[in-house]
């Protein structure tokens, strides 16, 4: 069958991408096509569309696709991938108990790329990570028939088909405790053939070996082969498979350095062993049979597994804030169904349902309390330690555990959509993402490998020529530890294992982090814009008054008329004014041709009398004008920190309403513990003047401005950026999107909109300005920890590569064996990861 002919432009299907990482593969594999002279690929699309400038069939494209890597396929446009046409509803029954099934690279060698399965990282070579969800752990409370495991029920009981008894349904081991667990087996193979290995040739040191009276020594050098093969073939294969993979692909590693090192020594002992005529005098010992490294290339192959197996210990500690997290997550819930109560798993659990909480109990999912009051504790996801009270009407959360007290509760976030869920899914997509300063490691790393290789030619060609005798010996030797000793991985590891921990530890606080790059810049802000209503303050307005300002008009219908306006609202004044509208018993009507002018207010019509709400912009816009008489008056309640909005009917100012918003207890101390940390805090309201200085006043602020419009905010970031500044946003409005997502860092306060929410890089799930406190004392952390792990993977390198090569040699006569030397490089690796676990315990709370 002919393959079909490119024409000037086409797309085809693209099979295999996962990630942005991906789509920059396939785009560059397809460029290097000779004809094509353009491709654009759509990663949500699964779509390359190509521009060629000469004849390409698609076997040409594939072709190029096979040589970066054998994941990718090409299709014409129409193709369908037959795993489309599963049945969804069987997909979803098998993830359940399948677990999530998405993998990473701890070094994010290809960016946020995930893969579908375990195995190696096809760069790297490194065993890749599970990331954690709640799928395994929500089949937990699940029964299942062991001869029939297809058969899942809620209840215990007995097999529909066989008639057994159900068992209860276990998650699976999590994929790092089988990689942990399958490192540890092969470790423990390794060592009881490595052992013997080298006590045979270490006695070889002996004047009087006592090991010659049973054997001579090319016997015990026989020994040594046949022992070393379970070693080289079995336990540490992976390491060879590894090493060619990263040659064929050109993507150079650790493992590159441990294949050509470990396998050069125990390949030299196979050839001295069946040929030893074509070796020198120098390579020889007193027996006449060719030295062996035999011990060499186990102990090193050996050692490099248990620094692996160490690693695999070390990874399951870095995420474990999620598995805490995880816990937080019950795998039952009592549903209440007309009056009776019936447990429940978890997933069978629906919007609109009602749901008993007993003391003690974890809330199952997202809702409010439609029935009774209780303290719940809700530490684990906004990190405050103390018990909220809660009652009617109130929210809570998947994840918080309630107190002494039962209630009911209705359900309005299931499932992914829970605030526990979403903090999962975000620290685990933050946890993958790579921070600006990654790059410096990528660049080392990029010629660290060919470097190391030459540095141990350039060692063998030196010491094979000044060196003492055996020259070829010594020669071979160096090189080898030269190979050995490198460490990569080390300077890979240095940034994610401490943004992945970092991350955890955040969340753990209630700070969620978007990704690496906003936790890197938030150590170098100097300076924070902090919005008031909802930031500074408590976001829960009161009405203190309603006043007139005509005699035609009363005070009640002046209620009547914003109550009307604000009932299509969604801002938290205008919340505030409908529930006092309630308390007053005031006539319920909604305003037509409602909409909302952002930074100004809102109007609309009501029985063909035109209205409008707001500060005295607008009811400029509005064509309203605002006497002296009536400022006068709005300023006396302005300057003890209260909101004054005008009413406007048919272009006339009629009333005012006064709200009041409470200060933060917390907010007062965290301006200050920022101005500690040399940060400028600076306060941009879109209050009067009178208000934000009542407000600046007793926060001790210097820097504000009132009367701030969206595009004023955002004009002051960038003036700010302007003048050098590292700028962040903290904010919780519709109205503070735009700065928040021009800023260096945009910190959304948990309590506020979603679009604030979305264009921050950081959210605070308590909402409070200690929480930006927690989050720069976070950043500075692990930045602090970052800059220690590149440090010690440089300084290791630096000095340890010399040192291998002989450095030391002509001064002190000391030499470094490759045993030695795989042992280092396999400990550079688990202390980078230990190092990073400190943070585990770092102090976020205090300055």
């Amino acid at each position: 069958m002919e393959n079909p002919v490119v024409k000037n432009e086409q797309r085809f299907k693209v099979s295999g991408m996962s990630c942005q990482g991906c789509r920059y593969h396939v785009e560059h594999a397809l460029k290097s096509v000779p004809a094509v002279k353009d491709v654009l690929v759509d990663l949500e699309r699964a779509t390359a569309s190509i521009k060629v400038g000469g004849q390409v069939d698609i076997a040409d494209l594939q072709a190029a696709l096979d040589d970066s890597s054998d994941r990718y396929s090409i299709h014409p446009e129409d193709w369908v991938d037959n795993q489309d046409l599963v049945d969804s509803s069987v997909k979803q029954e098998r993830a359940k108990f399948s677990g999530k099934g998405t993998f990473y690279c701890p070094m994010h060698c290809e960016g946020d790329k995930t893969y579908g399965q375990p195995g190696g990282c096809p760069v790297c070579g490194m065993d890749l990570v599970e990331e954690q969800s709640l799928s395994v752990h929500s089949a937990m409370g699940k029964w299942t028939c062991p001869m029939h495991p297809e058969v899942i029920n809620d209840k215990a009981g007995s097999c529909p088909i066989c008639a057994m008894e159900l068992v209860a349904l276990e998650p699976d081991l999590s994929s790092e405790e089988k990689t942990y667990q399958h490192l540890l087996k092969k470790f423990w193979v390794a060592l009881a053939f490595t052992l013997p290995i080298f006590l045979i040739a270490m006695s070889e040191m002996l004047s009087d070996n006592p090991l010659n009276g049973w054997l001579e020594q090319r016997s015990w050098n026989w020994v040594q082969f046949t022992l070393s093969l379970p070693v080289v073939f079995y336990a540490t294969w992976m390491f060879f498979a590894r090493a060619y993979r990263s040659i064929k692909t050109w993507n150079l590693n650790m493992f590159t350095l441990i294949g050509i090192g470990a396998g050069v020594a125990w390949f030299f002992s196979v050839f001295g062993l069946l040929f030893p005529d074509f070796f020198p005098a120098q390579f020889k010992t007193t027996h006449s049979t060719v030295h062996v490294y035999f011990e060499a290339a186990t102990v090193i192959l050996t050692l490099v597994l248990l620094g692996q197996v160490l690693e695999a210990r070390a990874h399951s500690k870095t995420n474990s804030a999620v598995k805490e997290l995880l816990k937080l997550a019950p795998n039952r819930a009592v549903k209440v169904v007309d009056g009776e109560e019936i447990e429940v798993n978890i997933d069978d659990i629906e919007i609109g349902d009602l749901l008993k909480v007993k003391p003690g109990d974890k809330i199952p999912v997202d809702g409010s309390i439609s029935e009774g009051q209780s303290a719940i504790d809700e530490s684990m996801v906004t990190g405050e330690p103390i018990p909220v009270n809660k009652e009617e009407g109130d929210q809570v959360s998947s994840g918080s555990i309630n107190g002494n007290q039962s209630f009911v509760m209705k359900a309005e976030k299931v499932g992914s959509d829970t605030l526990l869920s979403q903090i999962i899914t975000m620290v685990n997509e933050a946890s993958r993402s790579r921070a600006p300063i990654q790059r410096l490691a990528d660049t080392v790393s990029t010629y660290f490998v060919p470097m190391v290789v030459i540095t141990a030619v350039i060692t063998f060609a030196v010491w094979a020529i000044w060196g003492p005798e055996p020259a070829y010996v010594y020669a071979l030797v160096n090189a080898i530890a030269v190979l050995i000793i490198a460490c990569p991985c080390a300077l890979g590891l240095a940034t994610p294992m401490s943004i992945m921990v970092g991350v955890g530890k955040g969340a753990q606080n209630g700070i969620l982090i978007k990704n690496a790059e906003a936790l890197e810049k938030m150590d170098g802000v100097d300076t924070l814009i902090v919005d008031k209503t909802g930031t500074i303050t408590e976001g829960k307005p009161t009405v203190e008054k309603v006043g007139t300002f005509s005699d035609m008009v009363l005070e009640e219908e002046v209620l009547h008329f914003i109550v009307a306006l604000n009932r299509n609202s969604e801002h938290p004044l205008a919340e505030a004014t409908v529930a006092y509208g309630k308390e007053k018993k005031v006539r319920a009507q909604k305003a037509e041709n409602f909409s909302a002018v952002s930074g100004k207010g809102v109007e609309g019509a009501l029985d063909g009398q035109r209205l409008a709400l707001g500060n005295p912009q607008m009811m400029q816009h509005a064509g309203a004008q605002l006497s002296e008489v009536m400022q006068s008056k709005a300023q006396k309640f302005q300057e003890h920190g209260k909101t004054v909005s005008y009413l406007a009917v048919d272009h006339e100012v009629v009333g005012y309403v006064v709200i009041g918003d409470k200060i933060k207890k917390t907010s007062a101390k965290a301006i200050r513990e920022l101005q500690d940390k040399g940060v400028d805090v600076i306060m941009l309201t879109g209050d009067n003047h009178d208000t934000a200085l009542a407000v600046a006043g007793e926060l001790h602020l210097a820097n504000f401005k009132a009367g701030m419009l969206p595009e004023d905010k955002l004009r002051e970031v960038e003036r700010l950026q302007s003048e050098g500044r590292s700028v962040a946003m903290a904010g919780d409005g519709i109205n503070d999107a735009p700065a928040l997502a021009k800023s260096d860092v945009g910190i959304a306060m948990g309590t506020g909109t979603d679009v604030a929410i979305e264009s921050a890089s950081i959210t605070l799930v308590k909402g409070d300005l200690q929480g930006v406190v927690k989050a720069k004392n976070l950043s500075d952390a692990v930045m602090r920890n970052i800059k220690q792990n590149l440090f010690f993977a440089l300084i290791y390198n630096s000095i340890g590569v010399p040192i291998a090569a002989g450095l030391l040699y002509p001064f002190f006569g000391i030499l470094l064996s490759p045993m030695i030397a795989a042992l280092a490089m396999s400990f550079s690796s688990v202390s980078v990861i230990a190092n990073a676990l400190r943070l585990r315990t770092a102090k976020i709370d205090k300055y």
